[in-house]
């Protein structure tokens, strides 16, 4: 039977047992000039195959912003990235990776608000985990309207932002935002002019679109 790890008390990278084996997984505490709210945000990453790592600088600065707010922010690599277990599962097993991340956050944190979030193939997946596990907010960042099957996914229910690029050359933004009149979901769509996929010199803005989008739902400090 395997042993999952406590929520830790530091900031720092553990093991926690997935479905294909070891997952590699980091957790960082709400900045230290800030008061910890109780709330935990998972941040998923870009596509493996294509060097996505959860050390790619647009899921580390969505994490470091919401730390700036309170939160603390677990990122970890999919299966067969980094010192993640298993192989590329083109984003099936990956959804069964975040399922284990998420549950395991769960049963650690049970008293706190769990938010997710995710950049390009990150937001594929978490968008597909959304309607089962339920986050109180969703945050989609270049969601890969265009380039993954978007037909089966259930528009969101909850707090969902959405910022895309305008200039993104990954990802189409016309796909996107017809993506999102066809299901009606109700995002907040934040779009970025002269912004590429990467958000190359864009870090501040989306820093700033990611905390002013996601304010109005924190949770109460002393909840």
């Amino acid at each position: 039977m395997a042993t999952f790890p406590a929520f830790p008390a530091e900031s720092g990278t553990l093991l926690l047992p997935g479905p294909a084996g070891a997952l590699e997984v980091s957790v960082d505490l709400p900045e230290a000039d800030t008061d910890a709210l109780p709330l935990v945000a998972i941040v998923c990453h870009p596509l493996p195959t294509e060097g996505g790592t959860m050390h790619n600088k647009v899921v580390t600065m969505a994490a470091r912003s919401l730390r700036e707010l309170g939160a603390a922010t677990v990122r970890f690599n999919f299966r067969g990235t980094g010192s993640s277990d298993g192989e590329f599962d083109n984003g099936d097993g990956e959804l069964d990776d975040l399922r284990a991340v998420a549950a395991w956050v769960r049963a650690q944190r049970p008293g706190d608000t769990l938010w997710l979030a995710g950049f390009s193939f990150g937001a594929y997946v978490s968008l597909r985990a959304a309607a089962e596990l339920q986050p109180a907010l969703l945050l989609s960042i270049a969601p890969p309207a265009g380039r993954w099957d978007f037909d089966a996914i259930a528009p969101p229910t909850m707090p969902w932002l959405v910022i895309q690029g305008e200039s993104d050359e990954i990802v189409d933004p016309q796909a996107v935002y017809d993506w999102l009149e066809k299901t009606g979901a109700q995002a907040e769509l934040v779009r970025m002019p002269d912004t590429g996929h990467f958000f190359h010199r864009k870090m501040i803005d989306l820093r700033g679109a990611i905390k002013h989008g996601v304010r109005a739902y924190l949770p109460d400090a002393n909840a």
